[in-house]
């Protein structure tokens, strides 16, 4: 894990603050985190937990794992494994189904290059693997995708991915 750099984080967190055009006292009643804390971790007194970061990222409108990386919580690598899942969960043009199989792909993916899940998401891809098993009864429930696109529950890669396409009663 990387070592704590409170002050490089608490000058972050004093820019995007005003970026935000907000006082501490402001970011304070935002956050339920009291003015006089926020101020210590602003000038690099105070080591906040994950928690408040969460609160004061989510006040901000930045992304909190980009606060653990300031923070020395999180490596780099791992915040961009976490934040490119929030966008595949985020997307409210894809249903939970989906989602999960587009997160079980990405797993494996990452798997065959040589890396692991991060922290938390194996439980996340036997969600998923759970999910794909009522994926047939789901299909038929008028959940529909996006023209063009494939919504039945079976996913292909490769250079025959085109070729079960004819043969699938959902496309």
């Amino acid at each position: 894990m990387a070592s704590l750099n409170v002050g490089n984080l608490g000058e972050y967190l004093r820019e995007q603050r005003r970026a935000a055009q907000l006082s501490l006292r402001q970011l304070a009643d935002a956050t339920g985190v009291s003015n006089p804390y926020l101020s210590q971790i602003e000038r690099g007194l105070r080591k906040p937990s994950a928690d408040v970061l969460q609160q004061v990222a989510k006040a901000l409108r930045i992304s909190a794992e980009t606060l653990y990386v300031r923070a020395g919580i999180l490596d780099e690598r791992e915040r961009e494994e976490l934040e490119t899942r929030a966008v595949i969960l985020a997307d409210p043009s894809i249903n939970e189904r989906q989602k999960s199989v587009l997160l079980q792909i990405y797993d494996s993916f990452r798997r065959e290059n040589g890396y692991a899940p991060a922290p938390g998401t194996e439980a996340d891809a036997e969600v998923a693997s759970d999910t794909n098993a009522g994926a047939d009864a789901e299909a038929g429930s008028g959940a529909e995708a996006a023209p063009g696109t494939h919504a039945g529950p079976h996913v292909q890669a490769g250079p025959d991915a085109d070729a079960g396409k004819d043969h699938d009663p959902h496309s």
